[in-house]
């Protein structure tokens, strides 16, 4: 099984040129094209369960509260495997590393929309969890083995609107597709993208180019950075380790896991709120949350541009500038009147100002203050952080809307107050949070 999944052995290089240029020019964009629309698409297996949350409670199947423990199970899942599966993704054969991974996420989403047992829900979402977290790192890798040093940062650029692409498709096509055909179509549905994604990734991809004759990426490109020494083992475990000893990344994983609380607020709980609080239907609280999505993507480009640009690359400013600005989104949907055009102002300046501080506290921030050789470990502990803080989120947010539900003649209502105090408080604890560090210095 092991042997099945690693990588493979190097070939001879082929000795014809135009060969090796018109191999590398078909499978990278096939590549591009398989971890971008793949990781995208098999995003939809992750946040079914948010857009399915109100027939689901509607239909006494399960409790605000119990939905919050199946939702947690995928984050705090997902928060040890994003880790410990990035160290097997560096030794895998990715395109059936990856293939693997989407076919068993999906198998999981098809599985729950048989199951109506707490504890089946509980085991198969944070399996998905689990098979969820293969997903970026195997990205990752296929990226750095296809494409050179100074393409790396457009091509990751492609790579990480694949998110945006999969929560607009979740709220916007699943959302119309629970609306028609019930609950367990938000399970089946995003199940059968994943299997046809699974078999697509596994159509499109390849392992590394040594294992096909061809020459390292860098080389072909004629993109070799200078050369240094490999450092020992435990010189580079004791590099990693030391990153626990700057004070700013222990500030950096608390105000990523309370950022997180917020995003994964409103992406578990946004379509509920929207039609329980303010009586939208499905399809069009879908819609909403779409546009907080593609606000996302602007985000997160007018993030790098305008810290790198305009403060000369210091990320704690701007993460003041953005952090207001998701606390204004918050403001106007959760208090301003109901109307179509101020909650979509809401949804932009939300989607922008969160995205962006996204963007900053588990990447550019967290690669500015660590050593550049262990900025990867540094990010993994703040992704740890981070999906600790979404999981602790799904769980007081379903107590917290559980203790706020009221039934009356069979007529269920909401008093959301509590939940929207405690997502508005993260948002403002991460924005003090992120801008405390005004002064820390960027390292080398």
């Amino acid at each position: 099984m092991l042997k099945f999944f690693a990588t493979g052995v190097d070939r001879p290089e082929i000795g014809d040129r135009a060969a090796i240029d018109r191999l590398f020019r078909k499978h990278r964009l096939r590549v591009m094209l398989a971890i971008t629309l793949g990781y995208g698409l098999i995003y939809t297996c992750r946040l079914a369960l948010g857009v399915v949350k109100k027939p689901l409670i509607d239909g006494g199947i399960f409790s605000p509260n119990e939905l919050g423990l199946i939702g947690s199970a995928l984050f705090y899942t997902y928060a040890i495997g994003k880790l410990t599966n990035g160290f097997l993704a560096d030794h895998a054969n990715i395109k059936r590393f990856l293939a693997a991974s989407f076919l068993l996420t999906a198998l999981c989403n098809l599985a729950m929309g048989f199951t109506t047992a707490l504890w089946a829900a509980v085991l198969l979402w944070g399996l998905n969890g689990w098979f969820q977290s293969f997903g970026a790192p195997g990205g990752v890798v296929a990226m750095t083995a296809w494409f050179s040093n100074k393409e790396r940062g457009r091509a990751y650029g492609v790579w990480s609107t694949a998110h945006s692409i999969g929560e607009g498709l979740t709220f916007l096509g699943v959302g119309a597709l629970v609306a028609a055909l019930g609950w367990r179509a938000g399970f089946w549905g995003p199940g059968l993208i994943g299997v046809i994604t699974a078999i697509g990734v596994y159509m499109l991809l390849q392992d590394r180019p040594r294992t096909m004759g061809l020459p390292n990426v860098n080389d072909w490109k004629r993109d070799r950075y200078q050369e240094v020494a490999k450092p020992d083992l435990r010189s580079v475990l004791a590099q990693q380790l030391s990153i626990l000893k700057i004070p700013a990344i222990w500030v950096l994983c608390l105000a990523a896991a309370t950022t997180y609380v917020t995003r994964y607020a409103i992406n578990s709980w946004g379509i509920l709120y929207l039609q329980e609080a303010r009586g939208f239907s499905l399809p069009m609280a879908g819609t909403l949350l779409m546009l907080s999505t593609l606000a996302g993507i602007a985000g997160a480009i007018a993030f790098g541009f305008i810290s790198d640009k305009l403060f000369d690359a210091r990320r704690p400013p701007v993460n003041l500038l953005f952090g207001l600005l998701e606390l204004a989104g918050l403001g106007l949907i959760f208090f301003a009147p109901t109307s179509v055009p101020v909650l979509i102002a809401g949804m932009l300046l939300f989607g922008m100002g969160l995205t962006g501080l996204v963007t900053s506290l588990g990447g550019l921030f967290a690669v500015d203050i660590a050593p550049n050789r262990v900025a990867g470990a540094a990010m993994g502990v703040i992704g740890i952080f981070s999906y600790i803080g979404a999981g602790i989120q799904e769980q007081v947010s379903g107590a917290l809307i559980e203790q706020g539900m009221t039934v009356v003649d069979g007529v269920r209502s909401y008093d959301f107050g509590p939940a929207i105090w405690f997502w508005i408080g993260s948002s403002v604890v991460s924005t003090l949070l992120a801008a405390s560090l005004w002064r820390t210095r960027r390292r080398d």
